[in-house]
């Protein structure tokens, strides 16, 4: 007869450590110690240009004086200036207008790179679009003296389009020094400006997208638009959803030089904006420490609308900026 054997319960088996969990951060080192090494440069350069400066903005919360002791011996006011701050006019009225500049061009700008890249893609012959690409980028290495040169040379009182009304008896318009419309003036030179440069992001968007899906969907009878709706836009959606959160972090940056150029001629009730404020107010009046508190205050809007925002993209289920692993 043959002998049964009680075979021994089997062992309950541990969970799989996570790659994290296998390796040590010294193993770690020793295996990543070149590509760190070849990072250390930059991060110096981060750390020299960016992060020490950054001690800097204590000033915001001293009544600060280069002259007579500097940060060291510059006696701490707490939150003083930040008081101060709201109760300025200017500020309210700068933090008003980059308010409004920054939702203005959000709705009118920040789509238009989008739509030239769409055009851009369109296009069937490579010379003509490589063409068409060198002339909407061209702009974009310009100065802002040159930008707004022109413009003063199209749409200013003895410019392009004044001259042509007056010859057939209209009025001419000067566009470069009316208040009312500078928000548009700005937003326009912006898209003229920037747009071309802005498409090569979803350009290269668009290059990832598989060929092939727009040839199943033409198969199935799908027309040029719902291929667009359907297949591109949504192949373009995290690369949206990543730049506008970027542009709402970017958003009390609206610009200094395009704004501190027309400033004499529409006046600093429609031009001031936070950057040119803070140069106002703080490199030309000497409060280098009130400036400072304007630039942080700045800084800190910005950081909050970039986690904001992506903690909205998070809840439409993209990406964002970062995630949590």
């Amino acid at each position: 007869m043959g002998v049964i054997t009680a075979k021994r319960p089997a062992k309950p088996s541990k969970p799989a450590a996570t790659p994290q969990e296998k390796m040590p951060w010294r193993t770690k080192l020793r295996r990543d110690w070149p590509l760190l090494l070849m990072n250390l440069p930059m991060l110096l350069v981060v750390l020299a240009f960016w992060w020490i400066p950054a001690l800097g903005n204590i000033i915001a919360f001293q009544d600060y004086n280069p002259y007579t002791g500097g940060i060291i011996e510059s006696p701490i006011i707490g939150f003083t200036n930040f008081a101060l701050l709201f109760q300025d006019p200017q500020f309210l009225r700068a933090m008003l207008n980059t308010l409004s500049i920054t939702a203005f061009q959000l709705v009118f700008y920040f789509p238009v790179p989008i739509m030239l890249a769409l055009l851009l893609h369109s296009i069937v012959s490579a010379r003509l679009r490589a063409f068409v690409q060198g002339v909407v980028y061209m702009p974009y290495f310009f100065s802002w003296v040159l930008v707004v040169a022109i413009f003063q040379q199209m749409f200013g009182g003895a410019g392009l389009l004044a001259q042509i009304l007056r010859e057939r008896g209209s009025e001419g318009v000067d566009w470069m020094t009316n208040s009312d419309t500078f928000i548009l003036l700005i937003t326009t030179q912006t898209i003229w400006k920037d747009a071309g440069w802005g498409a090569i992001i979803f350009l290269a968007a668009l290059s990832t997208i598989d060929p092939n899906l727009y040839e199943a969907a033409a198969v199935d009878g799908a027309r040029r638009w719902r291929r667009m709706w359907h297949i591109t836009l949504p192949g373009l959606r995290p690369v949206i959803v990543l730049l506008l959160i970027l542009r709402l972090g970017d958003a009390l940056n609206v610009g200094f030089e395009q704004f501190m150029l027309q400033r004499s001629a529409v006046g600093s009730g429609a031009s001031e904006v936070f950057d040119t404020f803070v140069y106002w107010s703080g490199l030309r009046t000497g409060d280098l420490g009130y400036g400072a508190a304007a630039g942080l205050f700045k800084g800190l809007v910005g950081l909050l609308l970039i986690l904001a925002a992506n903690r909205v993209a998070h809840a439409l289920g993209e990406r964002g900026v970062y995630s949590r692993s």
